[in-house]
């Protein structure tokens, strides 16, 4: 079950672990502590007001260890990429804000954002965190948190183990004899392609291709395949047997589960504090493959950024690896925010928590959310192509590759 573990718990044992650990940290950083006259250094952090009591705990060690000042702006999380584009290039902002990995494509196209300098460290982190704050193969984040969804099984209503195919277990589900079988939230305009990602990435197809680094290219959209039209032609089965029902919202999927109307539902940690608190019996599993392939969620991942325009890079890069990326930190960051954390040894240190532990086995093998300019241009199209192929309006196909072509010509006039 899903441990609740107060913040204010959680920030003091912080930083009393980090205090008595205090000095372990002094021969990575002397070369940053060096960077400029401790009594003149400061660094300015744009936080959120979930992420702002375990960094500020952690900011008064370094503090009392560096000989700095650490000033903190909380911000609504919404607000923090734009202001912080429009502000850096001025030579304004902050030395560190907390973000997402999908501002990264808009981050390093506006010249805002330095490179991070992890070293040895990146093997402590989970592949596809260090994956997703990259871009062009250059890593740009600290990621503290990893997000996604995943099939979240009501064990009350449904017995059996789950069939590795996404149609035997919705003939299981509907067998249950409850009102849904699987849920899946939609939006009556814009659907919801993140939440189908999964079972169009079994289909064999992305939305966008990589390079030879790995990095996803904008000049490979690969929703534009034979794959992605065999996906199209399966969601209007879907759709016509009544599974994906685009009047099912987020709110309207989250209460029938609730209500035991349904024995399965695609959704992620976000919603399943919830159930637990409701005393569902529930456990967290792989969606099963619709297309042959291995289903792959979209991985959101959190962290922190430098600015490019930071007076004291080297302390800021010392204060956001060093400090921000341990165990005790990123483990108060998932205390006080339902996260599971990016770091190896803190998702050990959680594996007891099965909620947490299946999430974070999921998202193992998912892939990161393109962070590519390009990819702001794919959501309209492609979330109301999906609509109208639910809603049988027109040929799957033919409606597929109207979306692609779409797209396509968004891209090359961007």
């Amino acid at each position: 079950m899903r441990r609740s573990i107060p913040v204010v718990a959680a920030t003091v044992g912080l930083a009393l672990t980090l205090a008595a650990c205090a000095g372990s940290n002094d021969e990575a950083s002397s070369d940053a502590s060096s960077s400029a006259p401790a009594s003149k250094a400061t660094l300015t952090v744009w936080v959120d007001d979930t992420r702002s009591g375990p960094v500020k705990e952690v900011a008064k060690v370094f503090e009392k260890e560096k000989g700095v000042t650490v000033k903190f702006v909380q911000k609504d999380f919404g607000d923090i990429r734009d202001d912080f584009i429009s502000q850096v290039p001025a030579g304004q902002g902050p030395d560190v804000i907390v973000g997402a990995h999908d501002w990264l494509g808009k981050l390093v196209q506006n010249g805002v954002v330095a490179p991070i300098e992890l070293g040895d460290k990146a093997s402590d982190f989970l592949p596809v965190a260090t994956q997703a704050m990259s871009y062009d193969g250059t890593l740009y984040g600290l990621p503290y948190s990893v997000e996604n969804i995943a099939l979240v099984k009501n064990n009350a209503l449904v017995k059996d183990a789950t069939p590795a195919t996404f149609d035997d277990l919705v003939a299981q589900a509907k067998a249950a004899g409850t009102d849904y079988s699987v849920l899946i939230q939609q939006d009556e305009k814009t659907g919801d392609p993140y939440h189908m990602y999964p079972l169009q990435t079994s289909f064999g197809s992305p939305v966008f291709g990589t390079d030879a680094s790995g990095a996803y290219d904008a000049n490979k959209l690969t929703l534009d395949s034979d794959q992605g039209r065999a996906f199209a032609a399966y969601l209007a089965k879907l759709g016509a047997e009544g599974v994906v029902n685009t009047s099912i919202s987020g709110d309207v999927a989250k209460e029938a589960f609730l209500a035991g109307k349904a024995p399965y539902m695609i959704t992620g940690p976000w919603n399943t504090g919830d159930f637990v608190k409701a005393g569902l019996d529930i456990s967290i599993e792989k969606v099963p493959s619709a297309g042959g392939q291995p289903s792959q969620p979209f991985v959101g991942v959190q962290g922190f950024f430098i600015s490019s325009k930071s007076k004291n890079a080297l302390l800021a890069n010392e204060f956001v690896v060093n400090y921000l990326g341990t165990p005790d930190v990123q483990l108060a960051l998932y205390k006080a925010g339902g996260r599971a954390p990016a770091l190896i040894d803190a998702v050990n240190e959680i594996s007891s928590d099965p909620i947490v532990a299946g999430f974070a086995a999921v998202g193992q093998e998912g892939v990161p959310m393109p962070s590519i300019p390009a990819m702001d241009t794919v959501w309209a199209d492609w979330g109301a192509t999906e609509v109208a192929i639910v809603n049988q309006q027109g040929d799957p196909a033919a409606l597929w590759n109207q979306m692609t072509a779409s797209i396509a010509g968004k891209i090359a006039a961007a």
